[in-house]
């Protein structure tokens, strides 16, 4: 089996606006072979960004695009084809935007595989350790307390045992970050999970400060409060904080989640669609269970991103929540054919041979850019 050609598919709503949403666009990436088996991928990243990486010619043997990487090549031959392309980019790459390209091609890869073999991706990565994640509910924080309150009541309504809120207002001010987590807490009720996602708005001082305060309504954890490069911080701040630390969704290499680890954070965030794919996060994933430390996919994406999360958690045994977008957005509920629904307050690992879900091709072409 060879592989025929690399479709990296450029999709956007019509409107896209500055929440930190990244349901508004995405990057689909479909590997073709000459035995007729297409493999399915996704990017998180700038679309536009990404499919030029993938598509770019050669400037020379390190500076080339991805799918020159892989053209012609056995599609079976996941690492190896991983080590083409991250040599294949090393000029340009070495992490950020490349690596997050390359995931949509290792994805598409490894759904290849387990068509070929007949089996779902999570048993070529090792065997699973369970066959359904617990799913919290992945939203925003609303533009007032109120609204938070209404929306986690609604979820808590909705049967999710566990819920994160992020972003938005957070970080304008002290009153309103209590505010909006002593409302989501209100709205949840006690017998749910709360995370708060601070969005990278503090610097150390007042993020050793806000986890002190958000003790008090007793989250599951305290997420990203820091910017991704101060290091230094996150070990000031998982040293003394009373609540667990959570970071990595950022990161996009192994080095950069050893570093945290080694600051002391909980719990890695590895992004399936941002780090290299199932290879990568996978590996990511084994070298938190080293460390006794949780792993848990941040995933913000399509249907497409949320089957392959599902299959690299499965395979580790230091993963049992899921993030789980609930942005109403068409291409978060539209774009694959399957919903990987939440059911009493879990989601199945998909068992189907490959990743387990198929585009929908009319919201393919109602969202396709150029």
């Amino acid at each position: 089996m060879k592989i025929t050609d690399v479709e990296a598919i450029w999709l956007q709503l019509p409107t896209v606006d500055e929440r930190c949403d990244g349901t508004q666009d995405t990057l689909v990436v479909r590997v073709h072979t000459d035995e007729g088996i297409v493999g399915i991928g996704e990017v998180d990243s700038s679309p536009m960004v990404a499919k030029a990486i993938i598509e770019a010619p050669m400037s020379h043997g390190i500076a080339r695009g991805l799918r020159l990487c892989v053209m012609g090549e056995d599609p079976l031959e996941i690492a190896p084809l991983w080590d083409r392309m991250y040599q294949g980019s090393i000029f340009f790459g070495r992490g950020g935007a490349a690596q997050q390209a390359i995931s949509g091609i290792d994805m598409a890869l490894w759904d290849i595989a387990g068509k070929a073999m007949g089996q779902p991706v999570y048993r070529l990565l090792g065997g699973g350790f369970r066959n359904r994640l617990r799913a919290y509910a992945s939203i925003l924080f609303q533009d007032t307390p109120e609204a938070t309150y209404e929306l986690a009541r609604s979820l808590a309504d909705q049967g999710y045992t566990a819920a994160k809120f992020g972003w938005g207002p957070l970080g304008k001010s002290e009153a309103t970050d209590i505010a909006q987590v002593r409302m989501a807490r209100k709205g949840l009720g006690d017998d749910v999970d709360l995370m708060i996602d601070a969005g990278l708005c503090y610097d150390t001082v007042t993020a050793i400060k806000r986890a002190s305060q958000f003790a008090e309504f007793n989250p599951f954890w305290l997420e990203e409060p820091l910017h991704p490069d101060n290091i230094e911080g996150y070990a000031q701040l998982a040293a003394t904080s009373p609540i667990r630390i959570a970071a990595g969704e950022q990161e996009t290499t192994q080095p950069g989640f050893k570093a945290l680890l080694d600051a002391g954070i909980a719990v890695v965030q590895p992004d399936v669609a941002r780090v290299g794919g199932p290879s990568q996060a996978i590996q990511i994933g084994r070298m938190a269970a080293q460390r006794h430390r949780l792993c848990v996919n941040h995933s913000y994406k399509t249907g497409v991103s949320i089957a392959a999360s599902l299959h690299f958690l499965a395979a580790l045994p230091n993963s049992s929540l899921l993030e789980y977008c609930v942005e109403q957005g068409p291409l978060r509920q539209t774009l694959t054919c399957e919903k990987l629904p939440v059911v009493d307050g879990y989601v199945a690992v998909p068992q189907e041979p490959g990743l387990g879900v198929t585009l929908n091709e009319e919201v393919l072409a109602r969202y396709r850019m150029g």
